[in-house]
């Protein structure tokens, strides 16, 4: 047991080093603040790219894929888009039959007219009989405020732009947050169970979540970066424990080798 007093006292000061490091604040500014199994407000009034006053509850009537955006966004915006149209391409599932997609902007400055525009950039890239299926909204900003604050959007203005994750968001027929997915690219498989997740009104932890825990979001460059420290502090953790554990192993089989 002499053996083993030197590591178990390496392993306390690693643990008691890396215990000193404040945890991340669940009061974020930027990210997502996941609420599976709540449900959105459906009463919630946004215009649709006719410039038509519609409520989510009017446009929620099957499992339902929701991103977030701004149309003049030069970042994440486009490539989390470019996946969505991406992935429904892939995907065997039919948009308009078995799902459909909201995309709703955070920006109060964005318009109907704008919305056209931006949905042109996208559409294009699935089926012509899908593409109605793909509903772009603007509203007033206590209505995005309470749509974002629903589902745990956090963004943030910065200057003229918006710092905000990358995240889809997919919800049941009646409006209740059953995935998040996390980043700009979705595998169709995971879509084609999310969405049946969704059917049946089933809340399931994010699969994705490690992208979380092993990335944060810069505002100043909006893209994300790998969390070093925590990784490191991680692994040292992990292996510290598999080592006292190797040596207690080792200990104890000596001392049946020594007792024969």
């Amino acid at each position: 047991m002499k053996k083993l007093v030197v590591p178990v006292l390496f392993f306390l000061f690693v643990f008691n080093l890396y215990a000193q490091v404040p945890p991340v604040s669940k009061e974020i500014e930027i990210g997502i603040v996941e609420k599976l199994g709540q449900s959105i407000p459906l009463e919630l009034k946004f215009f649709n790219e006719k410039n038509d006053t519609v409520t989510l509850g009017s446009i929620l009537n099957k499992p339902t894929i929701l991103s977030f955006v701004y149309f003049d966004c030069p970042g994440l915006c486009s490539p989390l888009l470019d996946g969505i149209a991406d992935v429904v391409s892939k995907t065997e599932l039919t948009l308009g039959k078995d799902y459909d997609i909201i995309t709703i902007s955070f920006n109060t400055k964005d318009t109907p007219e704008k919305a056209v525009q931006k949905k042109l950039n996208f559409v294009s890239k699935i089926r012509e009989d899908q593409r109605g299926s793909w509903t772009y909204l603007t509203g007033e900003l206590g209505n995005i405020q309470k749509i974002t604050e629903a589902v745990g959007f956090k963004y943030k203005p910065t200057g003229e732009d918006f710092a905000h994750p990358s995240t889809i968001i997919i919800l049941s027929p009646e409006g209740k947050i059953t995935r998040y997915l996390y980043g700009i690219s979705y595998l169709p498989f995971e879509l084609k169970m999310a969405i049946g997740e969704a059917k049946k009104g089933l809340a399931q932890p994010s699969s994705n979540k490690i992208f979380e825990y092993c990335f944060a979001y810069d505002p100043q460059s909006r893209t994300y970066t790998l969390q070093v420290t925590r990784l490191l502090g991680t692994f040292v953790l992990i292996f510290g424990a598999f080592f006292i554990l190797y040596l207690f192993v080792s200990s104890r089989r000596n001392k049946l080798k020594n007792s024969k």
